[in-house]
């Protein structure tokens, strides 16, 4: 499924925008943290690792909104934690669908059912739910009995409410390219979501589990072999051709992080939200002050394995949309 023609048209109008301003650092998409509470205890996940003291908050309103108009970013994407945990986060996301942002809200959906009534579907709103595998492997990744059953529930309840949903699948070490397969056959074939998104398990630091994220070999090789036999214009995916050519490792991207950066109770957060260098009160602040030079693959070690969408994926769209060649065929690929 191809992303829709007003999105990609407001999409290519903002990227143009920038070029012909001649700004060079600009937020494509703004990765919003609202609160870092979550109902799961993910063991590869470090957000729940916070003090007591700062999971019990929640981002104001108008500080999450502000921080979005600050930037610019024509897309965000709501993340936590687990973001309906928070009070009022239909009404964040209401405030951002007025301005025409482009809204991706990340849940685990376990609590979607029971806050569902709270939204409105929208072209400017997709759900995006967590699904790391199939059963076995999805309730041992998110460490709870039943999570994928009540996750897929809920998927099936958002589609028949009008609602777009989309997926999240990272993958790490202890998979297989029929792992990949088997997942994103299903969600394409059977549960019919709208399009899916896959990551490498990164590197992040706080995590509880470090034993299991995936290299840079590994990641190519797990990639090139799922995606053989044309699977990848099969599967209805949410990433440029040049990403996933760089998962595969048919092309290297330097780390444009400050492409989607990290807005958190903390503030903007550098370089990107698997590290924590610092946090600054503006996004104008962080790009200006930044040294985005010194980070990336062979410049940090930190930086060594990580093929994260959050530094490589701004990297391939801007990749993109400076050639005509690559242009159409991310038109073509949808």
């Amino acid at each position: 499924m191809a992303i829709p023609v007003r999105q990609s048209a407001r999409i290519g109008a903002y990227l143009f925008k920038q070029r012909i301003k001649g700004v060079k650092k600009f937020p494509l998409i703004v990765e919003l943290e609202p609160l870092f509470a979550c109902n799961l205890a993910c063991p590869g996940c470090g957000k729940i690792q916070h003090p007591a003291s700062i999971l019990k908050q929640r981002m104001p309103v108008e500080q999450a909104v502000g921080a979005i108009e600050e930037c610019g970013a024509p897309m965000v994407s709501i993340a936590g934690g687990e973001p309906l945990m928070h009070p009022q986060i239909d009404e964040i996301v209401r405030q951002l669908v007025a301005r025409k942002k482009y809204v991706y809200l990340c849940t685990n959906a376990l609590l979607l059912p029971k806050h569902i009534h709270k939204f409105t579907p929208s072209p400017y709103f997709s759900w995006v739910v967590h699904i790391d595998g199939l059963e076995k492997r999805h309730d041992e990744a998110v460490d709870k009995p039943g999570g994928f059953k009540g996750a897929i529930d809920a998927i099936k309840l958002a589609k028949e409410k009008g609602f777009k949903v989309n997926t999240n699948s990272t993958f790490f070490n202890t998979d297989t390219p029929q792992n990949v397969i088997d997942v994103l056959d299903f969600l394409n074939d059977e549960v019919k979501v709208d399009q899916m998104m896959i990551s490498p398990a990164y590197a992040y630091e706080k995590a509880p589990d470090q034993d299991h994220f995936l290299g840079v070999t590994q990641t190519r090789e797990l990639f090139k072999k799922a995606f053989d036999g044309g699977n990848r214009k099969r599967w209805r995916l949410n990433h440029s051709p040049l990403f996933l050519d760089f998962l595969e490792g048919k092309m290297d991207f330097e780390c444009t992080a400050w492409g989607i950066p990290s807005y958190s109770l903390f503030g903007w957060q550098r370089p990107c939200y698997l590290m924590n260098d610092g946090y600054v009160e503006s996004y104008k602040e962080l790009v200006e002050t930044t040294d985005w030079d010194k980070y990336g693959r062979g410049k940090d070690p930190r930086c060594d394995n990580c093929m994260a969408h959050c530094g490589y994926e701004p990297t391939a769209v801007l990749a993109t949309t400076s050639s005509l060649k690559q242009s159409l065929r991310a038109l073509r690929n949808g």
